[in-house]
């Protein structure tokens, strides 16, 4: 409730248009300018930052200061052709005009980021030592609440609406499945010799054989 934590997040909240006072105190003014911040973002309004607010957070303050001033409570729509960024660390940057939902599957999404791969990993458990493909793919969509239990790639292959989406697309077949979401590929492997557990890559593999889906309206 108080220290670089706060100061940090009371800092992004000013760069990004809600203006709060940089003290390292979590109090009921802060949590007041955390709520008119949930609430401009189309997130729930509880006054909390969760691990995955925070990445949302940091994406807007990364894509600009003032990402909300001026907007009226309303996510503005992406320009044509805007897209999530990759950062050194490895994590994606949702581009602050994304949909809620979208910022929500990459903050998720991040948080596996790092994990081995584990056959099975992600069915049983959503938080899991290790994730397999459709494990990640699960764990990332339930961040934004777009499923409500893990499914195998068997499944993604009918899941939503067909075709490629404007956001989020779920490429599956029998034995794999992986996303691509605001241009970046969340995926467990394919031409990266350094790790085979769930992370994010800008280059995309070959879809042939793949069926293509995506969340309704997204």
């Amino acid at each position: 409730m108080h220290g670089t934590d706060v100061r940090v997040l009371q800092d992004f909240l000013t760069k990004v248009g809600v203006k709060t006072t940089v003290d390292g105190q979590f109090g009921p003014t802060t949590t007041r300018r955390v709520r008119s911040w949930e609430r401009k973002s189309s997130l729930k309004v509880d006054g909390r930052v969760t691990r995955q607010e925070a990445a949302i957070l940091r994406g807007q303050v990364s894509s600009g200061g003032g990402a909300l001033q001026g907007t009226g409570g309303v996510q503005p729509k992406a320009a044509a052709g805007e897209k999530a960024t990759l950062g050194g660390d490895g994590l994606a940057v949702a581009p602050a005009s994304a949909p809620p939902e979208v910022q929500q599957v990459i903050a998720a999404a991040n948080a596996i980021v790092g994990k081995p791969y584990r056959y099975g990993g992600g069915h049983g458990n959503w938080e899991d030592s290790g994730y397999d493909c459709s494990g990640s793919e699960s764990y990332a969509l339930h961040g934004a609440n777009l499923i409500d239990r893990p499914m195998d790639s068997t499944e993604f292959m009918s899941f939503g609406d067909a075709g490629q989406g404007t956001w989020i697309t779920s490429y599956a077949n029998s034995g794999h499945s992986y996303l691509v979401v605001a241009g970046l590929r969340f995926d467990t492997g394919w031409n990266d010799s350094n790790s085979s557990g769930p992370k994010w890559s800008a280059e995309m593999r070959p879809s042939d054989g793949y069926t293509v889906r995506h969340p309704e309206g997204l």
